[in-house]
């Protein structure tokens, strides 16, 4: 299994706090099944700044220490970067790093708004070659109250990563149903921790996978671990036909 969204690197944005942090983390890991981590720290969030060459050298360092731990996790490099105006302009001047150096950038929106000039951004991004991943939108409030707006998003272009914490239900009712509503209306591409530790954070990968395969069965479980496949190697994802989400899903295992 793989992780494409992840604050595992020590001491940089708001996630592992030490080396110790980092490898707790990687353990807790390794008992998920997760084999690769994309290491995505902060970027352009107002609070945290980690430019492309930092990272780099800071993933490279903590493959020595997973190796000299003898934990058999691979940590590729990564960013999430708050959306702004001059992504493009950074990503030329070498700053911007997408997954693994691929053509697949992270990008997050603020939590109650999506930027007017996201559509032009993403559209300018994708004459570059390069392909918008919206980070957890189920946290978004525009998202949620307007899903025009993701469908339109999607249906553009861009690609999307909703939080297996959300799908279990650890953000309340109202992040988990919408989650499940993306999944059903092929408005999401990924299934991702975004874990920050082991405590108030963590991964929540195999439950959050175990329930896709109970409701939608085998197939949209492969859908989304074989995505998070082909992003890292470069490949180009699967994708279905996005359709308007519903206002109301159905009941999911009995529980509302």
């Amino acid at each position: 299994m793989i992780d494409i969204h992840n604050h595992i690197l020590p001491g940089v944005d708001d996630g592992a706090k030490t080396e110790q942090e980092s490898i707790d983390m990687a353990k807790a890991a390794v008992e998920e099944g997760i084999h690769t981590i994309v290491a995505t720290p902060h970027h352009k969030n107002r609070t945290y700044d980690n430019y492309k060459t930092e990272i780099i050298y800071q993933v490279s360092v903590l493959n020595e220490l997973m190796d000299a731990n003898n934990l058999p996790l691979r940590i590729v490099p990564g960013q999430e970067i708050r959306i702004y105006g001059e992504l493009l302009e950074d990503y030329a001047n070498g700053e911007i790093l997408p997954v693994n150096q691929t053509k697949y950038v992270l990008v997050e929106f603020p939590s109650s708004s999506v930027p007017r000039f996201a559509d032009q951004l993403f559209y300018d991004m994708q004459l570059q070659g390069l392909i918008p991943v919206i980070v957890h939108p189920e946290r978004n409030r525009e998202l949620l109250e307007h899903p025009s707006r993701m469908y339109e998003l999607i249906r553009n272009g861009a690609l999307s990563q909703i939080t297996a914490g959300s799908l279990i239900g650890q953000f309340g009712k109202q992040m988990e149903n919408y989650s499940y509503q993306l999944i059903e209306a092929n408005l999401t591409h990924f299934i991702a921790s975004d874990a920050h530790n082991t405590t108030t954070r963590p991964y929540h990968m195999q439950e959050a996978f175990a329930l896709v395969q109970k409701e939608y069965g085998v197939d949209t479980y492969f859908h989304f671990y074989e995505n998070s496949e082909f992003l890292i190697d470069n490949q180009n994802v699967n994708r279905m036909e996005p359709m308007m989400p519903k206002k109301k899903r159905k009941k999911f295992l009995g529980l509302f």
